[in-house]
C-alpha cells in the first residue's frame, strides 16, 4: 500500500471488530443506518482486481459447461506474483481470485470433489493455486478475496439443494479456514434462477472463520449481503450513489461495487488478435475509475492470465500506464488545493481541531473538517492566487453515516459566488467535472445535510487537455 501512488486517498487498514459486518435497520430513516468498521475499511480500499483463470482459459470460452476433463488445466509458468505486482502498479489494493467458476473446477485440492487441480497434470496434481495466490498477494501487502461460484455445472449434487448446500458449505469452509484473513467473499448470482440456496448456513460458516470478510452479492440474490452489485459490467455507477439501500422495507448499509474486465466484455483470456485488440485504453480506464471510485463506489477490474499462467505483456504494460495516469491526474502532487489556506472559521471550544478547514486540504483522509451547522455549511479555500481547474474531489467521512444530501462547488468571480457544479451525494468520494474555470477562492457549499457533515478531503485538479 505504501507504494500505491494514491495512498493519501486510500487506507489499507483492516478492521478487527468481530461484530456483524453490515449495519441494518428495519424501517426508520436512511440517516440512522451506519456502516460497520469492516465496511468503512473496505470502502477505503477503493480499487481491486478479480482474476479469472481456469479450464475456460484453455478452451477459448467464457462459460464452461462442467464437462471439460481436469487434464485440460495445465499451465507451464503460473506466476501469481506477477498478477499481484501488475495489479498493484495500477493502484489496486486487493485481489479476488475466482477459486471456482460456474464449471465447478476448483483451483485448490478440495476434499469435496475430484474435479480440481489434484486431477490435472499441472504440478503432477500437487498444485494449489489458491495457496500460491494468497502468498503472492499478501507478500505485496494487498488484501485477498475469494470468488466461489454458487452455480456449479459439474457437481451432480447441484440438482439436490440440500445435498449441494452441504457440498458448497464444505468448500467454503476449506477456503475460509486455510488461507488467512479475507477482505471479500464474492457470490455470483449467474445461473442461479430457480435454485434455492441455504445462504444462512453459508454465512454462518463464513462468519465463524472470517468475521471481517464482506460478502458481495446481487441485491436480489439474498437480503443480507454487505456489498451490492452496480447492475452493469461497464464499471460505472449510474446516477446519485447512496450507500443505504431499501430492500422491501429493510434498510441496509450496502456500498456498491462496479466490476468490468480489462478486455472489453471478456473475463477470460482468449487467443488471437481480436482479444488483443479489445484491451481498454488508458483513457477508458481512467474514465471508468472516475465513474466508479469517483462516484463513491468500488472498482473491481477483471484480469485474465493466459495459458502459461501469466498476464500478457500488453496487459501488464497497460496496468502500469493506468496507475501512472491516475497518479498524474489525481495523485497528491496534482492537488491544487494542497498548499492552500482553509478560510472557514474553526468551531469554538474543545472540538476546534476537528472543525479546522485546513484538515480538508491536507492530502490526508485520516483528518477531517466538521461543519458547525447540522443542516448547511460552507468549506472555503483561498488558493493564494488565481488558479485554473476543471474538476473537484470531495470525500465524506462515513463512520457516522452518509449525511450530505445536496451540495455545490462554487467559485468567487470577484463580486459573487458562481456555481460550477451541483449534485446530491458525496459519499466515500465524489469527483465533479466542469468547464475549466479560473479562481482564487473556491468553496464546497453544503446545501442540505441530515446531521453534521464531515469532509475528509476537498481537492482541485486540472485535467490534461
Amino acid at each position: 500500500m505504501s507504494r500505491f501512488p494514491l495512498a493519501t486517498l486510500i487506507s489499507t487498514c483492516i478492521a478487527l471488530a468481530l461484530s456483524a459486518p453490515s449495519a441494518v435497520l428495519a424501517g426508520g430513516s436512511f440517516a440512522d443506518v451506519k456502516p460497520s468498521p469492516q465496511q468503512v475499511a473496505w470502502q477505503d480500499r477503493a480499487f481491486g482486481v478479480i482474476v479469472h483463470f481456469g479450464t475456460n482459459t484453455f478452451l477459448d470460452r467464457e462459460w464452461g459447461d462442467g464437462k471439460a476433463p481436469a487434464a485440460v488445466f495445465n499451465p507451464d509458468a503460473v506466476d501469481p506474483g506477477q498478477w499481484a505486482r501488475a495489479a498493484k502498479a495500477a493502484g489496486a489494493t486487493y485481489l479476488i481470485l475466482v477459486a471456482k467458476h460456474h464449471d465447478g473446477f476448483a483451483l485448490w485440492p478440495t476434499g469435496q470433489s475430484d474435479y480440481s487441480v489434484k486431477r490435472s497434470p499441472w504440478m503432477k496434481g500437487q498444485g494449489n493455486l489458491v495457496r500460491m495466490t494468497s502468498d503472492a498477494v499478501k507478500s505485496e501487502g494487498m488484501g485477498l478475496g475469494i470468488y466461489l461460484s454458487p452455480w456449479d455445472r459439474h457437481e451432480p449434487r447441484y440438482a439436490n439443494s440440500r445435498a449441494y448446500d452441504k457440498y458448497y458449505t464444505a468448500q467454503l469452509s476449506e477456503l475460509a479456514q486455510d488461507y488467512g484473513p479475507l477482505v471479500e467473499w464474492w457470490l455470483d448470482g449467474a445461473g442461479s434462477a430457480g435454485h434455492v440456496y441455504d445462504f444462512e448456513s453459508y454465512m454462518n460458516e463464513l462468519r465463524t472463520y472470517q468475521p471481517n470478510a464482506l460478502v458481495f452479492a446481487d441485491v436480489g440474490l439474498f437480503p443480507y449481503g454487505d456489498i451490492r452489485w452496480v447492475g452493469n459490467e461497464a464499471g460505472a455507477v449510474e446516477g446519485e450513489n447512496w450507500n443505504v439501500v431499501d430492500r422491501h422495507g429493510l434498510l441496509r448499509w450496502r456500498p456498491v461495487e462496479a466490476d468490468t474486465p480489462l478486455h472489453e466484455k471478456q473475463w477470460f483470456w482468449h487467443p488471437g488478435a481480436a482479444y488483443e485488440g479489445n484491451l481498454k485504453s488508458v483513457d477508458e480506464l481512467v474514465r471508468t475509475w472516475e465513474t466508479s471510485v469517483g462516484r463513491g463506489g468500488q472498482l473491481v477490474l477483471g484480469l485474465a492470465p493466459d495459458r502459461h499462467g501469466r498476464l500478457p505483456a500488453a496487459d501488464v504494460k497497460r496496468l502500469a500506464e493506468f496507475g501512472q495516469a491516475l497518479e498524474m491526474q489525481y495523485g497528491a502532487a496534482a492537488n491544487l488545493a494542497a498548499t492552500a489556506r482553509g478560510t472557514t472559521a474553526p468551531c469554538p471550544g474543545p472540538a476546534a481541531h476537528a472543525c479546522d478547514a485546513g484538515a480538508a486540504f491536507d492530502n490526508d483522509p485520516a483528518t477531517f473538517w466538521t461543519a458547525a451547522d447540522a443542516s448547511h455549511a460552507t468549506l472555503e479555500v483561498d488558493l493564494g492566487h488565481p488558479v485554473t481547474f476543471d474538476r473537484s474531489l470531495a470525500m465524506e467521512r462515513l463512520d457516522e453515516g452518509q449525511n450530505v444530501r445536496r451540495y455545490s462547488v462554487q467559485v468567487w468571480d470577484g463580486s459573487a459566488w458562481k456555481t460550477v457544479s451541483e449534485a446530491d451525494a458525496i459519499g466515500h468520494m465524489k469527483i465533479d467535472r466542469f468547464a475549466p474555470v479560473t479562481a482564487q477562492r473556491v468553496r464546497l457549499n453544503i446545501l442540505s445535510s441530515v446531521g453534521v457533515a464531515r469532509i475528509r478531503e476537498f481537492r482541485l485538479f486540472m485535467g490534461a487537455h
